[in-house]
């Protein structure tokens, strides 16, 4: 195995900079979350892995084994599994530290607001791409989750952490896939995506991040509440 390998997996780390950044926060008692994350992740992990597998079977997105280390668990590389576990528990991370760092700022009806419009988008963009397998499914499921958050209305004293945590999460995610992209580890079918890039990072990517994050914390909060009741 050769140090190009491992660049996937290094390039996970980066993820962990902004939490290590912010673990000296002492407020931020992370370590006793774990019991609600962890399910969380559990949870989503499993709908994004079997999207995951099916899509990448299906060839939408494919792994250059240049850039692997070569461990798989069925047939998907171990970054993958791994990416699944470091991005939601970092950007989890951030969102629990927004909490107590902003603790006052909340803007709960611009961020419906915002919510509201991010539906709207997400729906349109789904019809209008609906022979595009990845962009149809990404803003489809995006679309149907974010209305679930929003009509059911128990999410929406959240929305202002979780937007500020997206925002935040964007950064190493960009930075990443960005890489990824470029030397190439992971290659996109253009014919299933929008055609759309940020720093050649396709935009259902960016959707992809968004729905992640969006079903990581939605169970976790539902998961705390409900053990605090």
């Amino acid at each position: 195995m050769e140090i190009q390998n491992l660049s996937y997996l290094l390039l996970l780390l980066i993820y962990l900079v902004i939490p290590v950044a912010l673990c000296f926060q002492k407020k931020v008692r992370f370590v006793f979350r774990l019991r609600y994350i962890l399910p969380a992740i559990i949870f989503a992990g499993a709908i994004f892995i079997m999207w995951d597998l099916r899509f990448t079977q299906m060839r939408i997105w494919t792994f250059n084994p240049d850039y692997l280390t070569g461990i798989e668990l069925l047939r998907l590389p171990i970054e993958e599994w791994l990416a699944f576990l470091i991005i939601p528990l970092s950007s989890i991370y951030i969102y629990e530290w927004l909490k107590i760092r902003f603790e006052d700022f909340e803007k709960p009806n611009v961020f419906v607001i915002i919510s509201l419009v991010l539906l709207l988008a997400t729906g349109v963009l789904a019809y209008v791409f609906r022979t595009r397998i990845f962009s149809f499914f990404t803003f489809f499921l995006s679309a149907i989750y974010l209305g679930y958050t929003v009509f059911r209305n128990r999410f929406r004293k959240y929305y202002t952490k979780f937007y500020l945590a997206l925002a935040i999460s964007l950064i190493p995610f960009l930075i990443v896939s960005a890489l990824l992209n470029s030397l190439p580890a992971i290659v996109y079918d253009s014919a299933h995506t929008m055609g759309l890039a940020v720093f050649g990072v396709p935009v259902e990517k960016i959707g992809y991040l968004f729905l992640l994050l969006l079903i990581n914390v939605t169970i976790y909060e539902y998961l705390s509440n409900r053990k605090q009741q």
